[in-house]
């Protein structure tokens, strides 16, 4: 093959460019829409570490299970499969929610869990006893805030990632990127 010269090169440069902006405004921006800059939180899925040890922290547990700002899904599939029941998702990204929701179809729990279009800050959650939150550090503030006023007293929040700054945890599992903390509503609120 012969070499690229300049304006190969740059041609190069232009349509790669051009394909992570198609993939940028087709597939993640929908999430973004409406939503605050302080408040945006970029797709990143769970390690099935994560996910190991989000749902350690929850075994033994009842009530209704949701993963706010669930992307792919794989919390809420995770969550059902080991009986944590209603378990459902909420997610403001189109293209995140059809793969959620094919996710549960392939894994034959199609209509059993649920994957809802809705913005985690206009969703009641004073009916939830486990709540999962992979969220970025910016909207854990605000986000404690609303779990407080909403959630009962025997809710247990479980976060990835990144710990609730002002909250002690119940328990942690794992280290590094994948540390999960538990916090029980009852003790945050003494």
């Amino acid at each position: 093959g012969a070499a690229l010269g300049g304006r190969g090169l740059l041609a190069l440069a232009a349509a790669s460019g051009a394909a992570v902006w198609a993939t940028w405004a087709v597939l993640l921006m929908p999430g973004f829409r409406r939503v605050p800059l302080r408040l945006r939180v970029p797709y990143q899925p769970s390690s099935p570490r994560q996910v190991a040890n989000t749902l350690a922290l929850l075994r033994g547990r009842t009530g209704k299970t949701v993963d706010l700002g669930s992307g792919d899904g794989r919390l809420v599939l995770e969550a059902y499969k080991q009986g944590l029941r209603p378990a459902l998702g909420y997610e403001l990204n189109p293209w995140l929610l059809c793969l959620a929701n094919f996710r549960a179809w392939r894994a034959g729990y199609h209509g059993k869990i649920s994957f809802l279009k809705q913005d985690l800050w206009k969703v009641n959650l004073s009916d939830c006893h486990n709540v999962i939150v992979f969220l970025a550090p910016s909207v854990k503030p605000p986000l404690a805030t609303k779990l407080l006023a909403e959630l009962p007293d025997d809710a247990r929040v479980v976060a990835g990632r990144y710990p609730f700054p002002s909250w002690s945890p119940s328990s942690t599992l794992g280290q590094g990127l994948d540390q999960v903390w538990a916090y029980d509503i009852k003790e945050v609120r003494r």
